[in-house]
């Protein structure tokens, strides 16, 4: 079945889009729509059923975790164990915007979601529209690119349908996304914290913030 697509100002989304959406995420369904980098495919992260989909829409490896978009900052406690120290700085320092903060995941969260080492990937995007569904929701929602495994994300919601002919539901088309580097990726539970990713973010721009960060030695 092919995709329904709305559309939508990703900056200021109609309340009756934005529910048209909570609704099929509700149900389980795989909808797409734009960040301030890529299109994503957003889930309840709290669907396993949900997240399996993404994986294997995706074709991604098995235990490959998904990050997740949060409305604002006041939504990690639903997801996030205790909070490294350093994660208060970071957050206000770089959120909303493309920085990806790993930290220690909340017992009982989806085994999709959560990394071998137990932690989760979150952030808060730079666009308003991920951050209204997921507010809207009320739980953050998957934030992976719309892409198969190896391929290029996708910029426009047209790429999108034209990678997935089946198997999102619905694509919000909010224009074509700035594309660019991905999100920078910051693992706060090691010590000292690392670069998984180095994107949007310079490490030299979290350098006076967190003392040693480095790059990961598998980056």
């Amino acid at each position: 079945m092919s995709s329904r697509i709305v559309t939508l100002n990703p900056e200021a989304p109609r309340e009756d889009r934005l529910r048209e959406a909570v609704s099929a995420i509700e149900t389980g369904a795989v909808v797409s729509l734009p960040t301030e980098t890529f299109y994503g495919l957003a889930v309840d992260a709290f669907d396993e059923d949900a997240l399996a989909r993404v994986n294997a829409l995706k074709r991604k490896p098995r235990g490959s975790p998904i990050l997740l978009l949060l409305a604002d900052p006041s939504q990690i406690g639903q997801v996030a164990g205790e909070l490294p120290p350093a994660f208060g700085t970071m957050a206000e320092m770089f959120w909303p915007g493309p920085l990806t903060i790993v930290v220690p995941a909340r017992p009982g969260l989806p085994a999709a979601i959560c990394g071998r080492g137990g932690g989760v990937a979150v952030r808060v995007p730079g666009l308003a529209l991920p951050r209204s569904l997921s507010g809207a929701l009320g739980r953050p929602i998957s934030g992976v690119s719309a892409n198969l495994t190896g391929f290029p994300a996708c910029r426009t919601a047209y790429e999108v349908s034209e990678m997935f002919p089946e198997g999102v539901e619905m694509i919000l088309d909010g224009g074509p996304s700035t594309g660019g580097a991905p999100s920078t990726v910051l693992d706060l539970t090691a010590s000292p914290p690392l670069v998984l990713r180095e994107g949007a973010i310079p490490i030299a721009a979290l350098r006076p913030f967190l003392v040693g960060v480095r790059r990961s030695p598998l980056y």
